[in-house]
Parts: C-alpha cells; sequence; structure tokens
C-alpha cells in the first residue's frame, strides 16, 4: 500500500470514528464504533490495491450514512409525535413535513435521513 492510500485509510478511519461520537444514542455510537474498529482490523492486512479501494470506497458511503444519520434525530421521536396525533387525513404529510424539518437544511433534499 503506498503511503498516500495508508495516509488516506486513516483520515477515514478517524473522520468514521469522530462521526460516530456525534449520535445522541449510546447504543447507536458504540455500536458503529465497534464495527469501525472491528472492520478496519478485519482488513488491515489487505494488500490488493484494487481491494483497498474498494473498500475506502464503501467506508466513504457509510461516512455519509453516519453523517447523515447523526444529523438527524432519531425515528422514534418522529414516529411518538406522529402517533400522539389525532386521527386525521392529514397524518402521511404531518410525518413526512416533520421528519424534512427536523433534518438539516444539508439532508432536508430527502424525505428521509
Amino acid at each position: 500500500m503506498a503511503a498516500s492510500s495508508r495516509a488516506q485509510v486513516l483520515r477515514l478511519y478517524r473522520a468514521l470514528l469522530r462521526e460516530s461520537q456525534r449520535f445522541s444514542s449510546y447504543n447507536y455510537r458504540t455500536y458503529a464504533i465497534r464495527r469501525i474498529r472491528d472492520a478496519f482490523r478485519e482488513n488491515k492486512s489487505i494488500k490488493d490495491s484494487e481491494k483497498i479501494e474498494e473498500l475506502v470506497n464503501k467506508a466513504k458511503a457509510n461516512l455519509e450514512v453516519i453523517r447523515r444519520q447523526a444529523e438527524c434525530p432519531s425515528l422514534q421521536e418522529v414516529i411518538d409525535s406522529f402517533i400522539s396525533l389525532p386521527c386525521t387525513e392529514s397524518y402521511m404529510t404531518f410525518f413526512v413535513v416533520k421528519r424534512m424539518a427536523l433534518c438539516s437544511p444539508m439532508t432536508s433534499q430527502y424525505l428521509a435521513c
């Protein structure tokens, strides 16, 4: 592995750990950190540059998912507020609008974070 790709992998590893610290739930936070550490330990002996590139791309995609999920409050909060509404036809509208409002402006382009 070239030095630049080693540095890139280490930066990615640190970024994944740092973003995982942003989960508000202790269980999500510890699970994410454990999975990140286990995955990097499991793959640390890989020498094939194509496989490394594939794993780096997968980790980058997972980093984006972690960022998006850490920014949004838990889905359970939205479901709880959804359930507490009186029975009307606007359930789904409320659910989508509430979910978008709870997400950051960066992710509000999606219906669900």
